[in-house]
């Protein structure tokens, strides 16, 4: 049986769903050395509609279960890291 997971919400007060993308990138790039986040599941919501997430990363899986995209979900071209 797989352990449960825990989340952490970190609220902000930027404005547009860019500048919390920016954000989230400028964290896995100074935080991605952390090995307990799992920067590819990243995901963005409005305040008042936490249900409804958008996807940071496209993290689909490559060669291996290990490895996965880093590009931006729904990017242009192949995947790759």
């Amino acid at each position: 049986m797989t352990e449960q997971r825990w989340i952490i919400h970190l609220p902000t007060t930027l404005t547009s769903a860019d500048e919390a993308a920016a954000l989230a990138v400028t964290l896995r790039e100074s935080l991605g050395h952390v090995t307990v986040i799992d920067f590819g599941e990243t995901t963005l919501s409005e305040e008042d509609s936490q249900f409804v997430r958008t996807r940071v990363w496209c993290d689909a899986r490559l060669g291996g279960a290990s490895r996965r995209c880093g590009h931006r979900n729904d990017h242009d071209g192949p995947c790759g890291g």
